[in-house]
């Protein structure tokens, strides 16, 4: 497939509810969108770096400059058999996975496109829906936690993830477990602690969490390692799980029981093939992980949620809920706690093109030579 032209756009959307956690406030998410155009076709990729290294070292900005001046001048105007290809040519730049991804993810629908088959089928997924679960911010009050809970086990989410931090953590958890005690819980702190904080971890023991995510550092798993061999709960690792390499080093040294994949921090779709075939053999579950992901990337997650490891419900929830108004036409909804993957070539959703042009902050158009 011979890689064309390609536009690179910065969208700005605002979300519908404030979204807290332990390292910061959002209200909106910046996007980088890119298409991807070849022989007739369009591929689509949507970053989910933020503005300011708060989750990663990856911010808009940096992704923009690299996808302009460096990862599409690489590719544009080449004939590219495969996914593969395209990763070996950006495999000589280091790092910067989410940028990669970009262009990764959208070849990855152009290339199943050009093939006429959805995309899950050409990244070896078995079911045509996946089971959907819901993160919730830090909220006012354990009150409001409550509601907030509630509100989402009665639209049949089948699992709740409560954002944590120190000070704002067992309380919270017990009050909701109290109220839930059938219901699949977990919690996410993104780094918040330290080991030094091991006693007030080992309290969340009581509670019958499915797992625990990112507890510590977002580069570490030695340190996550001597955790579990204290604790009970599973540790889910999220953060510093940024390639198949990491991910081997997890296991080896035993530092999560559970893992959260997304394909944007992994760099894409191949190396996120590679970390399910590792979890795998290892006998790791695996859930699909959510940046607050407009349509885009929200599609290309649930294509890659159809493989088989994937054995616990994901934070691919409805697009309604975090989004007046989405990129695409199509409506990514949860019911019963399922969500159908798109269906049609490729990711199977199509861009709302004057929406996304009124919300387009810079965008640029390059072609190949």
């Amino acid at each position: 497939m011979r890689l064309e032209a390609a536009e690179l756009r910065i969208l700005e959307l605002p979300l519908k509810f404030r979204f807290e956690t332990s390292f910061g406030v959002q209200t909106k998410r910046t996007i980088l969108l890119l298409r991807l155009f070849g022989e007739g076709l369009e591929g689509l990729g949507e970053g989910v770096m933020e503005r300011l290294p708060l989750y990663r070292e990856e911010t808009v900005e940096g992704a923009r400059y690299l996808l302009q001046e460096v990862f599409l001048p690489q590719v544009l105007g080449k004939d590219l058999p495969n996914p593969e290809a395209l990763a070996q040519l950006l495999s000589p730049f280091r790092g910067n996975p989410m940028a990669k991804a970009v262009l990764e993810m959208a070849f990855y629908d152009l290339f199943a496109k050009a093939l006429g088959r959805p995309l899950w089928q050409v990244l070896g997924g078995v079911r045509r829906e996946v089971e959907v679960g819901v993160s919730l911010g830090i909220q006012p009050s354990v009150e409001a936690t409550l509601k907030v809970v509630e509100k989402h086990l009665e639209e049949g989410y089948r699992r709740i993830k409560l954002k944590i931090k120190p000070g704002w953590d067992y309380e919270v958890l017990k009050a909701v477990r109290e109220a839930f005690p059938e219901a699949t819980l977990t919690a996410d702190a993104n780094s918040a602690y330290r080991l030094a904080d091991f006693a007030r971890l080992r309290r969340l023991d009581e509670l019958g969490l499915d797992y625990v995510e990112q507890p510590l550092g977002y580069e570490d798993l030695l340190d996550h390692a001597k955790l579990q061999r204290e604790i009970q709960t599973p540790i889910c690792l999220d953060e510093s799980l940024t390639s198949a390499e990491k991910a081997r080093k997890a296991i080896e040294l035993g530092a999560g029981r559970v893992f959260n994949i997304k394909p944007a921090r992994l760099g894409g779709h191949g190396e996120s093939l590679k970390v399910h075939a590792l979890a795998q053999s290892a006998g790791i579950p695996l859930w699909m992980g959510g940046m607050l992901e407009a349509g885009v990337g929200r599609a290309h997650n649930l294509h890659l949620s159809t493989l088989p490891g994937f054995t616990k419900p994901g934070d691919v929830s409805s697009a309604s809920r975090y989004w007046e108004e989405d990129l695409i036409e199509e409506a990514l909804e949860a019911k019963a706690g399922l969500m159908a993957v798109p269906e049609g070539p490729g990711i199977g959703v199509h861009l709302k093109l004057p929406f996304v042009e009124r919300i387009t902050l810079w965008k640029a158009y390059m072609s190949g030579s």
